[in-house]
């Protein structure tokens, strides 16, 4: 696999001192890169929400959400056999394949997240989303300014998600009401560590692939992290706060 995808920002410490980190072309490169990733990250979240909305008030996430059948496991499943393909094949894949398998994935997600509006109100969800929102631009403005080097942190928050994910599991068969407020609340606070980390992660894998062919498929790559960061942490706090349907 390419050297690019490790996620550890001590290929390029921060703090290291780089003869053309004050150069005003270079900065205007790193200023392009990041406004590149978030504009694919704002574009595939506000993808998402579409085809999740359309999808859901066309009747068609009912019927295929409520009945006996193998094409909503395919629905759920397949968003996570793509992010496996995009993450395991990226050093393999060129950058027009990457991207499409990217917006793909936005659109399988929007399928498969169809059912929030089945589940919570509308009113619920916007508040959630604008609230994601507001708490993503916060902490991902944190994570590109802060000199602290937050490598240990992520470390630390990937292994709190493997918790979080064994006990989800768990929590699918014993059905605690308690248990899973605390794993939404656990959530929430995990993916807002992790939503700084992959933005200074983001950041200082510029500094590896500024000018080289690598640099697109880091920001499709990128874009990723830091869209699933924002679609978990929305669920998270729409499954903490979120008001269901009566």
């Amino acid at each position: 696999m390419a050297n690019w995808s490790d996620p550890r920002p001590s290929a390029a410490p921060f703090g290291a001192t780089r003869a053309r980190a004050g150069d005003a072309a270079y900065d205007s490169g790193l200023r392009s890169y990041m406004l590149s990733v978030y504009n694919y990250m704002t574009s595939a979240v506000l993808l998402t929400g579409i085809v999740a909305l359309l999808f859901a008030f066309s009747g068609y996430a009912e019927a295929v959400f409520t009945q006996a059948g193998i094409l909503k496991y395919v629905i759920v499943f397949s968003p996570l056999a793509v992010v496996f393909a995009m993450s395991f094949g990226q050093g393999r894949m060129s950058q027009g394949t990457l991207q499409a398998l990217f917006w793909g994935f936005a659109v399988l997600m929007g399928l498969s997240l169809s059912t929030i509006f089945l589940q919570y109100s509308p009113i619920a969800i916007a508040q959630a989303f604008f609230a994601t929102a507001a708490g993503f631009a916060a902490l991902s403005l944190y994570g590109y300014t802060t000199k602290k080097d937050l490598s240990a942190l992520g470390t630390f928050l990937i292994i709190g998600v493997v918790g979080l994910l064994v006990a989800s599991i768990i929590n699918m068969f014993v059905q605690s009401g308690p248990l899973g407020l605390l794993i939404s609340a656990v959530g929430v606070l995990l993916f807002a560590g992790l939503t700084a980390y992959d933005t200074q992660r983001t950041k200082s894998l510029y500094y590896q692939v500024a000018g080289t062919e690598l640099e697109g498929r880091v920001v499709v790559m990128s874009a990723l992290s830091l869209y699933l960061d924002f679609i978990n942490m929305f669920l998270f706090i729409l499954r903490l706060f979120g008001s269901s349907r009566d």
